[in-house]
């Protein structure tokens, strides 16, 4: 009988349905017994945040600021207009770097990231020797400055000093700038913290050779959208972080008219022809200030719960908020699980670092796997992950991409939009797929892999925002 009297007619005619939320014991032993369940993913929200998340949740600005900040980030724009040297474009004065993640000085500085400084303070020729560029840099001789205070970014180590050259990207929309250093390739390269010889002498060539010809190449073919490369890629098999092939592949077909007038030598216009051609992260620079373009469109919008950076310089992982402002929120950087070159293992990778999660924070990368499943073969997981994880994702997003699209969801369109609230409800972390470079300076690359941010950035981020709601 019902609670009503009524009585249950027809209850055992046909199987149970069962569902299951919270923990799986009621559901394995349902299953045990050859019960079919449906088991809701559920868990508590983090703990000791209940009662910053209730103040935030009853906060009657942060719906409407949400969709604010969901729909600048979706609507904003990205066009490639010019190639220049950083002192140009960022106003990097001699002396002065910029580093991937939020700000940090070099006696808390992982292996990496110092190999990637010494190697730049060699580049610029303001030491004779490592040692020499080392003890300048621990003595504070330097400046160091996050790439995303001058509204730049940068891949791993992400340093940038003033000759190297940048991406110029600009949204006609909400007419901001981003930029972004040229990809020197894979393996021992600056970013990875590599600082030899070959490192130093690919960044010169960079300087003299490659830069000035893309520059010539952008000037010729007129402004490249590189947001409508994100959308096609998307549809090609790439992801838009660690996998970019059919990306770069499209951006060199754009540049390769104006590539092969240059005013270079045959020579030189071959070499960069080749270089660019056999690089397939040739695009991810070019993608990642793109992102940065549209999250930076959802900035300051008072009450939004909307992250706007995820960013990570080796020792201390960084979020911004839309709400917020630029106030930074960190934790511990986690170290990446996953595959490993060669005979490296996991006690050679450092803890995550770079700016490159801003791909994750613009809606692809992790939280498009599922458009690029192949993925795997190079982060590690299986197919079935790659799909998991993008459809875990929009449990703690803001909505949809409207361009960004999936092709086996049914062109479902990408989460997008990190709620900070929807984080620390469910307990689920944004899922980033990265590179790995090596903890000792001067190591390299050593694999690829996947990670999750630290929780304190989020339960931070959350206090500062219960703080801001108003009485």
């Amino acid at each position: 009988m019902t609670a009503s009297g009524r009585p249950l007619r027809g209850l055992l005619d046909t199987e149970p349905v069962v569902a299951t939320a919270g923990v799986s014991l009621l559901a394995d032993a349902l299953r045990d017994q050859a019960v079919e369940v449906t088991e809701a993913e559920w868990q508590p929200p983090l703990p000791g945040a209940e009662r910053d998340l209730a103040r935030v949740m009853g906060d009657p600005r942060r719906v409407a600021a949400n969709a604010v900040a969901f729909e600048r980030m979706t609507s904003a724009h990205a066009a490639l207009v010019d190639v220049v040297p950083a002192s140009e474009a960022l106003g990097l004065e001699r002396g002065t770097f910029l580093h991937a993640g939020p700000p940090l000085e070099w006696d808390r500085a992982s292996g990496p990231m110092r190999g990637a400084l010494i190697g730049a303070v060699l580049f610029e020729g303001l030491a004779a020797s490592a040692d020499e560029a080392e003890r300048d840099l621990a003595a504070g001789t330097y400046d160091l400055e996050p790439c995303h205070q001058r509204g730049a970014v940068g891949p791993m180590a992400g340093v940038v000093s003033p000759s190297m050259w940048m991406y110029a990207l600009h949204d006609d929309v909400y007419g901001n700038d981003a930029w972004c250093s040229l990809n020197e390739g894979l393996g021992k390269v600056l970013r990875y913290g590599a600082y030899g010889p070959e490192v130093v002498e690919r960044l010169q060539w960079m300087t003299h050779v490659l830069g000035p010809i893309l520059r010539q190449a952008v000037r010729t073919t007129g402004p490249i959208d590189v947001r409508s490369v994100i959308a096609q890629m998307l549809q090609m098999g790439d992801e838009g972080h660690n996998r970019n092939r059919a990306g770069s592949l499209m951006l060199l077909r754009e540049l390769l008219p104006g590539m092969i007038t240059a005013d270079a030598s045959s020579s030189e216009i071959a070499e960069a022809v080749r270089f660019s051609g056999a690089n397939e992260h040739f695009f991810l620079n070019l993608g990642m200030p793109a992102c940065k373009l549209a999250t930076v469109a959802a900035e300051g919008v008072p009450g939004s719960t909307v992250v706007t950076v995820m960013a990570r310089n080796g020792t201390d992982f960084g979020v911004r908020v839309s709400g917020t402002g630029d106030q930074w929120f960190t934790g511990p950087a986690n170290t990446p699980e996953g595959l490993f070159l060669g005979e490296y293992g996991p006690d050679d990778a450092n803890p995550d670092i770079g700016d490159s999660a801003i791909t994750e924070t613009g809606g692809i990368g992790g939280f498009a796997m599922a458009a690029a499943p192949a993925i795997v073969r190079f982060v590690g997981g299986d197919v079935p992950f790659a799909l998991r994880a993008t459809r875990t994702m929009y449990e703690i997003t803001t909505g949809e991409h409207p361009s960004f699209q999936v092709p086996i969801l049914g062109f479902r369109g990408t989460p997008t939009g990190i709620d900070v609230t929807k984080v620390v409800r469910t307990g689920i972390l944004p899922q980033i797929n990265t590179g790995m470079a090596g903890r000792v300076a001067g190591t390299g690359q050593v694999g690829a892999g996947l990670v999750t941010p630290p929780v304190e950035c989020f339960r931070a981020a959350l206090a500062a925002l219960a703080a801001a709601v108003p009485a």
